[in-house]
Order: structure tokens, then sequence, then C-alpha cells
């Protein structure tokens, strides 16, 4: 009866050291010492969806969430800085994209309107 328990309980530690290891790797980066606030904003609230780069991340396709691609320039210059700073602060529910959560009861709206510039970096960092 002790081999079986035995083997039980490495398998377990096993498969939880391999998925440990796989989140710490494919965690999102942390920013970079005197980052600025909006960098250290995106990183924190965006980057698990959108990606570090902006180009999605692995998190969101696991979930088969499609977030827009904030590194495609042609599709970001198309959005003005009101539709960007709108959707962030009352997320994509009301516009029909019901998988952006809302950030306006935990941004204020100067951190918002500096999300919107930091987004729009994105796409021009290519």
């Amino acid at each position: 009866m002790r081999r079986p328990l035995l083997a039980l309980v490495v398998v377990l530690a096993a498969i939880g050291a391999f998925t440990g290891g796989l989140a710490w790797l494919l965690d999102t980066p942390k920013p970079r010492a005197g980052a600025p606030k909006a960098e250290r904003l995106y990183l924190g609230l965006c980057a698990t969806c959108h990606g570090p780069d902006g180009r999605g991340s692995w998190r969101a396709a696991l979930f088969l969430v499609r977030p827009g691609k904030l590194h495609d320039a042609a599709a970001i210059e198309q959005r003005s800085d009101q539709y960007l700073f709108d959707i962030i602060k009352h997320g994509g529910a009301p516009i029909g994209r019901p998988g952006m959560p809302a950030f306006g009861s935990t941004l204020s709206d100067q951190e918002i309107a500096e999300l919107v510039g930091y987004v729009r970096g994105l796409s021009r960092a290519r």
C-alpha cells in the first residue's frame, strides 16, 4: 500500500514542479526600473491579454479571447484617442467587445489618458 501512495506523491510533485516552472517562464515581464507610470500600468493590467508588446498573449489564446492587436499601426490609427479612452474606462461590453474589462473604477482619467498614449506607442515601436 505504501508504494502506490509514494508513486502518487511523486507524480503530483512532478506535475506541480512542471506547471510552476511553466507559469514562471510564461509570466508577463516586470517593468524595468524607472519605467514610466503608463508602462507599469500596461504591464500590470493589460499585458496579461494583450501581451507585453501588444501582439497578444498565450493566456488570451488559452481562453479563446481575441484581444486587439495593439502592435498593428494601421488598426490603431483607425481608432480615435476617445475610442481607446472609452474602451479602457468602460470596457468592451457597451460596444460589443465583451472580453475587454472596464478599468474606470480602478484608474483615474489621467492614468487612462497615459495608457492611451502608451498603446499608441506600441504600434509605432515596430
